[in-house]
């Protein structure tokens, strides 16, 4: 070999360059020059092993021209050498194999490639794709998802053009189950090019995949979803019988979109078409009627599912817990573990959040035990709802704790512990975290800038929830939403700014909620300003006649001013539109179980008469619940 000094180097690079611009017009003079360089081993190895850009150029010109056995020689040659390539050049010999029809060579050297990137996966992929060998072009598809490879829009592009040539491959439904943002950005592509007409004439999966890709894009709302139940009514339209696919991607637009209306009529076809117990569908249906507020019916479709798996258990329970059916939800997971299933972090995560709600520390601790135990502790989802579980327990130092220990905290992580100071008072730890997370260069939702706001008006920072207010748009494009809106008039009637808390009411655009009016109610209450309260008082009654609250907070104020005449007018008013004001409750855990109790109430199947509590008594509960052997002293 010869030896590689300065002189030698500049003469291989010499050799190199004409060596590819002879290649460039692939004469049969270079073919013979090229094939009496590889016979001397002395020469070649040493110009190529210096140089992968001259395979490369080798292997492009010959893809381009499609004069692909000279792009074999020279693949021949790198094998004979036993030259590594680099990466790029093994993705230009992939390509020039996928171009020439060969894809068993082309599987072949894939198999062998050392290292492999996204581009690899994708020649691939679309090279079984333009030989119409769909099967095989998903087969990788999912082989790559399964490797952790992350694939971009050119990966989902040749996804999207395998469902649109495919007619009838059983896949088709599953290949577009994906729940990735380029999906959704790949699909939204195309409607924004004006593509996806020719797409949406395809067939049944084609539009399976617009439909999932806009479901997803807009899992929380927004003209993505709307578009979605668009297609889907386009869909029947053109004549097409949706899949059960179809019905379960839509079944979860309507929930994001609220349309519970349309939901329904979904039910009726669903029903029609007997497909009520599949189990996609079914969790789908138990998520529309609980959103919806009927967890009776919710019960009765998830009772129809045939085959229940652990995402319908989780469908349920969650669910109910969305529905503060706390002892229902929690009656349901001990059946569930009782069953031997194991619980996924979704379900675990939705009863850390019945702990919160009911306050069970306890309870929160033990399901963090198991989540521990289980490795489902690790999943971001669930600390979340451990820190909200100890933040509404009182114990805010140990959700600072954990919300230390989250390795990559989400936006979720951030805005629940901003959220859980704000509520126990602690204004500037949470406008701290606030700022830290802006210096992360994290972006705030509506979620966290809720928090700030809440953050502010407890601590009477007037000035900077003003300046939080106005940066959401101004800084980030969010437009507040009634609730944020409701935040800032409580800032401003705290701080005894009535009069502005009712003018931003005014220019708001949610001057029809009552949730704002209810706000500055509460203030008018804190500074006794009974003449502004009769008047919000009116329009809080107006807009929402049937609800207690507005009446009881009308009746306080004018007891706290002593001022008793309205106060009898007001208990009338209530007996005339027959609102009632709905009864406190609490939870106890007995046995796993939890027990619900209504203030004033006897429907608990455990009540009973009054028991007579006497001194003996008191010491016993005593001795029983502290084993201080009183008992044994009297």
């Amino acid at each position: 070999m010869l030896p590689r000094t300065k002189t030698n180097k500049l003469k291989i690079l010499r050799t190199t360059a004409k060596f590819i611009s002879e290649f460039h017009e692939f004469s049969d003079s270079a073919i013979t020059k090229l094939h009496s360089q590889v016979v001397n081993p002395s020469v070649w190895p040493t110009i190529l092993s210096l140089h992968n850009a001259t395979y490369t150029k080798i292997i492009q010109s010959s893809t381009k021209s499609g004069q692909f056995a000279h792009g074999k020689l020279a693949h021949a040659h790198l094998i004979k050498t036993a030259f590594k390539p680099c990466l790029f050049l093994g993705n230009n010999l992939l390509n020039m194999y996928c171009k020439s029809e060969e894809l068993d060579s082309a599987h072949n050297l894939f198999d062998k490639m050392p290292k492999r990137d996204v581009t690899s996966w994708n020649l691939l992929v679309s090279g079984y794709s333009q030989e119409g060998m769909y099967d095989k072009a998903m087969e990788v598809f999912r082989e790559a998802r399964m490797s952790g490879v992350k694939p971009d829009k050119f990966t989902y592009s040749s996804a999207l053009a395998v469902c649109a040539r495919a007619e009838e491959v059983e896949w088709g439904k599953n290949a577009i189950e994906l729940d990735d943002v380029s999906w959704n950005s790949t699909i939204a592509s195309y409607v924004r090019d004006g593509l996806d007409e020719e797409l949406r004439l395809r067939n049944v999966v084609m539009y399976n995949a617009m439909i999932a890709g806009f479901v997803r894009a807009g899992s929380s709302g927004g003209e993505y979803v709307n578009e979605a139940l668009a297609l889907f009514s386009e869909m029947q339209t053109q004549g097409m019988k949706p899949s059960m696919f179809t019905f379960s991607s839509v079944l979860k637009a309507c929930n994001a979109a609220e349309a519970f209306a349309f939901g329904k009529e979904i039910h009726a076809q669903i029903c029609k078409n007997d497909l009520q117990s599949d189990q996609f569908i079914g969790s789908g249906l138990v998520e529309l009627y609980c959103s919806l507020g009927s967890v009776d019916d919710a019960l009765k479709c998830f009772e129809l599912i045939s085959k229940v798996d652990i995402a319908s258990w989780t469908s349920l329970v969650s669910g109910l817990v969305q529905n503060s059916q706390y002892e229902r939800a929690s009656s349901l997971f001990h059946k569930v573990m009782g069953c031997g299933k194991k619980p996924n972090e979704f379900m675990i995560s939705s009863m850390l959040s019945a702990c919160a709600y009911v306050g069970s520390l306890r309870s929160g601790e033990q399901m963090q035990g198991y989540a521990l135990k289980t490795a489902l502790g690790n999943f971001t989802a669930v600390q979340n709802a451990q820190i909200a579980t100890y933040a509404e327990s009182g114990a805010v130092d140990s959700a600072v704790f954990l919300f230390e220990e989250i390795e990559d905290p989400d936006i979720i992580s951030w805005s629940t512990m901003i959220r859980s100071y704000a509520q126990h008072g602690c204004a500037r730890e949470a406008l701290n975290l606030f700022e830290k997370m802006r210096y992360y260069r994290i972006a705030p939702n509506h979620i966290t800038f809720l928090g700030a706001l809440t953050a502010c008006s407890h601590g009477g920072l007037v000035d900077e929830g003003l300046r939080y207010f106005e940066s959401m748009r101004a800084d980030y494009g969010i437009a507040p939403n009634e609730y944020h809106f409701a935040s800032v008039v409580d800032l401003l009637g705290r701080a005894g700014r009535l009069a502005d808390a009712k003018e931003l009411i005014m220019a708001s655009g949610f001057e029809a909620n009552p949730i704002l009016w209810r706000a500055l109610l509460s203030s008018c209450r804190i500074h006794k300003d009974t003449i502004m309260a009769e008047h919000v008082a009116a329009k809080v009654i107006e807009l929402d006649p049937h609800s207690a609250a507005s009446y009881i907070l009308l009746y306080n104020i004018y007891t706290e001013a002593e001022i008793q005449e309205p106060t009898a007018q007001i208990r009338n008013l209530m007996h005339e539109r027959h609102v009632t004001k709905e009864p406190g409750f609490s939870w106890i855990e007995v046995g796993n179980i939890m027990h619900t109790f209504v203030a004033g109430g006897v429907s608990h199947p455990q009540t009973g008469p009054k028991p007579k509590v006497t001194l003996s008594s008191i010491s016993r509960i005593k001795v029983t619940i502290l084993g201080t052997g009183e008992s044994s002293r009297n």
